[in-house]
């Protein structure tokens, strides 16, 4: 079994800042990419917000980039949104997505952590 645990979320006024984390654990050879993604409303689709290789690489969604950094530690099987200068419209249930090497390759989804920016 894989697992992804988020944590970080919470209530911000705008202008303020969060971070957020995401830990794999369980069983399995090795992580390819780590992203957020985010759902603002019921019943919308999900978006990418942040994406980051194995090697480093990153990739940001327009309405993000230069406010929101990811990064990963691959020792702690970890990966980090730092979330600077909030605006009300960031708002959103954020969720964790790993795409992990066991027999073959597989994505998993964390639970999803709540960000409210207040205005």
């Amino acid at each position: 079994q894989v697992q992804l645990v988020e944590s970080g979320g919470g209530l911000v006024q705008a202008g303020g800042s969060l971070r957020l984390s995401c830990v794999a654990s369980g069983s399995f050879s090795s992580i390819n990419g780590m992203g957020w993604f985010r759902r603002q409303a019921p019943g919308k689709q999900r978006e990418l917000v942040a994406s980051i290789t194995s090697g480093g690489s990153t990739n940001y969604a327009d309405s993000v980039r230069g406010r929101f950094t990811i990064s990963r530690d691959n020792a702690k099987n970890a990966v980090y949104l730092q979330m600077n200068s909030l605006k009300p419209e960031d708002t959103a249930v954020y969720y964790c997505n790993a795409n992990i090497r066991r027999q073959f390759v597989y994505d998993y989804w964390g639970q999803g952590t709540q960000v409210t920016v207040s205005s």
